[in-house]
């Protein structure tokens, strides 16, 4: 299509049939690759809502419990892993035990 023949009011008109055209296109776009994994995973033996499930469950056996509380915020947690948090050195730098702050 070229776009330099046609007028502004032309354009105009165009650009706000683009928004509209776009989200139905892409609702149909993802019906069409939903099937297609519904039918991959029934290929094989699954569900896509069992496949969905197991790695749901898998993320949230990846989260860490709080090992570490600030003794007058709470809101101040840390598992002790990774980088430590700016309010557990300065605790360690006034002479406070990492040990004080375990849950």
């Amino acid at each position: 299509m070229d776009l330099s023949t046609l007028t502004v009011a032309q354009l105009r008109e165009l650009q706000q049939k683009i928004p509209q055209e776009l989200k139905k296109r892409e609702s149909k776009e993802k019906g069409a690759v939903l099937g297609k994994l519904k039918a991959l995973a029934q290929a094989h033996g699954y569900s896509l809502e069992q496949l969905l499930e197991k790695e749901a469950v898998a993320k949230a056996q990846r989260t860490v419990k709080v090992k570490y509380r600030h003794p007058q915020d709470a809101s101040l947690t840390w598992t002790g892993r990774g980088r430590t948090p700016k309010w557990v050195a300065q605790w360690q730098a006034e002479g406070g035990k990492l040990e004080n702050l375990l849950v």
